[in-house]
């Protein structure tokens, strides 16, 4: 596996800088991966299983996927496998309530589209999201 603090153009990044620019990536992949496996899932069982029953296994894959890269790349942290485990989870939960509640509250109060509503709650939440798993999930 590559050492991300060995690649040359990494190494001239500040610590906040590095954490930044690897959670962008991080993210990156992760939308990857998580459409990907719900993708697979349900191309190959969604006919003897319920999407939303995949949608449950997908997620529970896609943000342990998450953690790892997060943990192992991003803040890389050592030890406390589940405490930051089980604290990822709850910064997942506290943003996708607050998505939710953005997504209502700009679409029923500032009657944007839903989609542009939508495309600005996760700008938001993926940007506070940061800020949880920095200093909640991996302190």
């Amino acid at each position: 596996m590559i050492d991300p603090s060995k690649l040359p153009l990494l190494n001239r990044l500040s610590e906040a800088q590095y954490q930044a620019a690897a959670y962008l990536a991080a993210g990156a992949w992760n939308t990857v991966f998580g459409v990907g496996i719900y993708t697979l899932a349900y191309y190959f069982t969604g006919k003897y299983i319920h999407y939303m029953i995949l949608a449950v296994i997908c997620n529970i894959l896609a943000v342990t996927n998450a953690f790892l890269c997060y943990k192992l790349f991003v803040f890389r942290t050592r030890g406390n496998w589940l405490k930051e485990y089980l604290k990822c989870y709850t910064v997942y939960g506290a943003g996708a309530l607050c998505g939710m509640g953005l997504l209502w509250f700009l679409t029923a109060f500032f009657k944007l589209n839903p989609m542009l509503s939508n495309l600005l709650s996760t700008a938001i939440v993926a940007a506070a999201s940061f800020f949880g798993h920095k200093y909640f999930s991996f302190k």
